[in-house]
C-alpha cells in the first residue's frame, strides 16, 4: 500500500480520506461495538452477550451468542397479534437480527462484515406489568 501526501483545501470533500496515515480500531473496541448493536437489536442487556470475531480475508465473520427477549406465554394467549409485532418467530427475528447486525457494524466501524452467526442462547421474558 502506497501513501502519499497531500494538502488538504476546504473546497475538497472527503479530505480525511486523502491524508496519509492509518485509522486502526482495536478488537476490544469492536467487540464492545458489535455487543451493543446485537444487544439493540435482540431487546436484552449488553452483559448477556458474547462475540466471537474473526478475520476472514480481510472482512470480519462475527459469532454472537445472546437470549432473546419475548414475550409471556400468558401475553402471547391473550393478545393473538403478539408475536407478529414483535417481529415473528424466533427463526424470523434471528434472521432480521443477523443482517440488522452486519448493516449496523458495517455502518458504525467502516469494517467488511461477510458473516454473521446468531446463536440463541434462550429468551429474556417480558413480564405482564400491570398499568397504575
Amino acid at each position: 500500500m502506497t501513501m502519499t501526501e497531500t494538502t488538504p483545501t476546504p473546497t475538497r470533500k472527503n479530505e480525511w480520506e486523502k491524508l496519509p496515515g492509518r485509522t486502526k480500531i482495536a478488537s476490544r473496541a469492536l467487540d464492545r461495538v458489535v455487543s451493543a448493536v446485537t444487544a439493540d437489536t435482540l431487546g436484552i442487556d449488553t452483559k448477556k452477550v458474547s462475540v466471537d470475531m474473526s478475520d476472514d480475508g480481510g472482512s470480519l465473520s462475527l459469532t454472537v451468542s445472546a437470549p432473546i427477549r419475548v414475550p409471556s406465554l400468558l401475553r402471547i394467549e391473550n393478545e393473538p397479534g403478539v408475536v407478529d409485532r414483535q417481529g415473528g418467530s424466533l427463526l424470523e427475528r434471528a434472521k432480521t437480527a443477523q443482517e440488522q447486525i452486519r448493516t449496523r457494524v458495517q455502518q458504525l466501524t467502516g469494517n467488511q462484515v461477510d458473516r454473521v452467526i446468531v446463536k440463541i442462547t434462550g429468551v429474556d421474558i417480558q413480564e405482564e406489568r400491570r398499568v397504575k
